[in-house]
């Protein structure tokens, strides 16, 4: 049981709700409500979950050492002893061919999306998650890939403004990662994760600026173009500019809250505070309302 334990705790269950970017483009594009669609995107949501989790494992049995010296990382079971290094690389490998077959299944473009998703979690695990600038990309390719595959599943085309925001926004969250990592490590930082060290506050708190700007910037220019496209109702448009209000909020938000250290557990993060899930809850009924009802 000790062992069953560990190994559902080192498949991160809790971080699957960053998977639910899969469904980003479809219920943007206000397809969600076709009952195959929306069972595409499922199945793209399961696919991610099972991959994530193969690739959780990889990285932990790979970090296994430096978990160790970690404050937190070492209570996980890898790294604890209790799940052991062999049988968690033999758990991921399975999971991750399980997730590119389950996606070549819902069909090719969600495949081949799969496989850059892994190329990348594999590329980040083995080597660029020690090369300065390529770790935070790498981590935010994740995120991006993640909201493409969502579009792979159901043929929705995504806008370029789209990606953009989700870009921004996964950059956001990764740099905000990497400043609550050096709080909670404090003078530990660069010797439990070398590029940890090579970032200075100010070069995080530029890279969090620069982050932040894209994505209002982008949403903004994504609401007023989903406002002037054709074929929407009259009173559609209204609703999406209504959504820059607490899309803007959330964002100012998130960025006090990352500005006080508190970013290392993003998954964590954005479902305990209540000021964030009330901003984005006005944002989710707003925009849904645009696209669904008016």
């Amino acid at each position: 049981m000790r062992l069953l334990l560990g190994i559902l705790r080192s498949l991160r269950p809790h971080q699957w709700t960053k998977n639910v970017l899969v469904f980003a483009a479809p219920v943007a594009a206000g397809v969600i409500d076709d009952r195959d669609l929306a069972l595409r995107t499922v199945l793209a949501f399961v696919s991610f979950c099972a991959a994530s989790s193969g690739t959780y494992l990889l990285n932990d049995a790979s970090d296994v050492e430096s978990d160790r010296q970690h404050p937190t990382k070492c209570h996980r079971p890898i790294a604890a002893g209790i799940v052991p290094v062999s049988l968690a690389i033999g758990l991921g490998i399975g999971l991750i061919i399980f997730a590119v077959a389950l996606g070549f299944a819902v069909n090719a473009p969600l495949g081949v999306t799969m496989l850059a998703y892994l190329s990348v979690t594999t590329a980040y695990t083995y080597k660029l998650k020690h090369v300065p600038v390529y770790d935070i990309v790498c981590v935010a390719a994740g995120f991006v890939l993640r909201a493409v595959a969502g579009a792979a599943a159901t043929g929705v085309s995504i806008s370029e403004w789209f990606f953009i925001v989700t870009a921004g926004g996964a950059l956001l969250m990764v740099v905000g990662k990497r400043e609550g990592e050096r709080h909670l490590l404090a003078g530990n930082a660069a010797g439990i994760r070398s590029t940890l060290g090579a970032y200075s506050d100010n070069y995080l708190l530029y890279l969090r600026a620069v982050a932040s700007g894209v994505v209002m910037i982008g949403y903004c220019t994504w609401a007023f173009e989903s406002a002037s496209r054709t074929g929407i109702s009259p009173e559609a448009p209204i609703w999406f500019k209504l959504s820059i209000l607490p899309f803007t909020i959330a964002i100012l938000r998130y960025a006090l809250l990352l500005d006080n250290g508190e970013g290392a557990e993003p998954e964590r993060l954005v479902l305990r505070d209540r000021s964030l899930l009330v901003a984005g809850a006005f944002w989710a009924i707003i925009y849904g309302y645009g696209v669904y009802v008016a």
